[in-house]
């Protein structure tokens, strides 16, 4: 973990996730960087460290690619002049928070190769567990890696993989023949928009369509802030190629099997986005009826962390009668530039995102929802803030079971021996973070919140990994 990762554990003890990506072809042939923009500002949740942006002009120079990324958030990196410069009608697009290679601007998104089919643009949303043999591979074979992210050890296969094909949708699907792990991929070729989904569905992507344009994203939140129509989601194991004549699809990479992360409806994803037919929002008002189900409590408000505690807080007052109020206020201008205290004032970092409302919590039994605890370190601090605020008690509910295991699926899950639920009790968990009672969201609950749906992946809550994870835990470690 870089020191920039550790600061932020000061701040927060939240789980990140490891990207957004995002990419447009507008058939009529008008500029899109500005709608990558917004594609980016919308999924700047998914990743706030780097972004990225890469264009091409369908009609001009083959070999020919724009492209500008940087350290920060979207609106930190781009500028209306940087904009103005990336002419193009075809284009991708992505925001990073490392999981795997350090956190510089050479690991910045996407990533372009030149090579002697053209040009190649890939964007990453996801985390191989294989990357380290085949980057060895690769090695052994001549290529020269400029970045220490797995990200581009896809990006070689598939351009030496298009070397022995007819198409860059056919090398796409021949690269993925050799890759293990999590990966959501929006690849621009000169005349081509390609979408890829690994067979497993870790990572979300739809596709939306704007007037003449198609449009590639993690998200639908990511289309409707631009525009664009819901199309459809890309279905696990699924290529997609846009050109000039639609989209086609290759569907020979399915299989029976799904394991779609669970944590992108507790926490991830935004709450207005649909994921796989499912409605982000909708599952976290069921969490919090679950929570209310199996953890009645007599108190006198129900109140959520903000922000993803909110929907699962509204959940639990509608199945409880409890009444729902708002007992923080969340400084929304907080973003990973920000000066981070200094070590001295870990006590008063969460207060520089979080204050409490005295008013709304003063002499009442308050239910606090928040959807996950990690360290317990925040939760701690959280309890404390209402109980000086002079909450008489604070029942504490998440609406996620204990993380137990790390993930390597493309979630910063740190190692079990960081996570406070691997070594200790629900009940000495209660008791460190100062709560009068907590109860977290059953494991067997988990396919209520997806409407049933058994094809998703649990591994940080139980241990079962769909995929044999690494021998040695490669994340952060990768550029070694």
């Amino acid at each position: 973990m870089d020191k920039s990762a550790q600061i932020d554990t000061w701040i927060s003890d939240e789980i990140h996730e490891e990207c957004g990506v995002f990419g447009i072809y507008d058939f009529d042939g008008n500029d899109i960087a500005l709608s990558v923009y917004y594609g980016l500002f919308a999924l700047q949740h998914r990743g706030q460290e780097s972004c990225g942006i890469a264009v091409s002009d369908t009609s001009g120079p083959k070999g020919s690619v724009r492209s500008y990324k940087g350290m920060g958030l979207v609106n930190e990196v781009f500028t209306p002049e940087s904009l103005e410069d990336l002419k193009g009608n075809i284009g991708v697009g992505h925001v990073r928070y490392s999981t795997a290679g350090a956190s510089n601007r050479e690991n910045t998104q996407p990533l372009v190769l030149n090579y002697v089919k053209g040009t190649l643009a890939l964007a990453h949303n996801g985390n191989l567990v294989n990357a380290p043999e085949l980057k060895e591979g690769l090695a052994y074979t001549g290529a020269i890696f400029q970045t220490t992210i797995d990200s581009e050890v896809i990006a070689y296969l598939i351009a030496r993989e298009r070397l022995q094909t007819r198409s860059v949708e056919e090398a796409v699907k021949n690269a993925m023949l050799k890759l293990k792990g999590a990966y959501s991929l929006v690849i621009m070729s000169p005349r081509k928009l390609i979408g890829a989904r690994d067979p497993f569905g870790f990572r979300p992507l739809c596709i939306g369509k704007r007037g003449n344009s198609y449009v590639l994203a993690s998200e639908s939140a990511a289309l409707d802030t631009v525009g664009a129509d819901f199309v459809r989601d890309v279905e696990p194991g699924e290529v997609v190629m846009i050109n000039q004549e639609g989209i086609h699809s290759d569907m020979s990479m399915t299989q029976p099997k799904k394991a779609k992360c669970i944590f992108e409806y507790i926490y991830f994803a935004r709450p207005d986005s649909c994921l796989d037919s499912v409605s982000v929002y909708n599952s976290r008002i069921m969490a919090g009826r679950i929570l209310a189900q199996t953890y009645a409590v007599e108190a006198d408000i129900v109140v959520g962390v903000p922000d993803s505690g909110n929907a699962a807080a509204y959940g639990y007052s509608l199945e409880s009668g409890i009444q729902l109020a708002t007992a923080f206020v969340k400084n929304s201008y907080v973003g990973r530039t920000f000066i981070k205290p200094k070590q001295s004032m870990r006590e008063s970092s969460v207060k520089i995102k979080l204050n409490v409302l005295r008013d709304v919590v003063k002499d009442k039994r308050v239910i606090m929802i928040d959807d996950s605890i990690v360290r317990g370190t925040t939760s701690e601090r959280i309890v404390r803030m209402l109980k000086s605020a002079g909450a008489k008690e604070v029942h504490v509910r998440i609406s996620s079971p204990p993380f137990l295991y790390p993930c390597y699926f493309g979630t910063d899950v740190p190692s079990d021996d960081q996570l406070i639920a691997h070594n200790n009790t629900v009940e000495k968990i209660r008791d460190m973070i100062g709560a009068d009672s907590l109860g977290y969201l059953g494991v067997d609950r988990l396919s209520e919140l997806i409407e049933g749906d058994r094809g998703y992946c649990d591994a940080c809550f139980t241990g079962n990994y769909p995929i044999e994870p690494p021998k040695e835990d490669i994340r952060g470690e990768y550029d070694r």
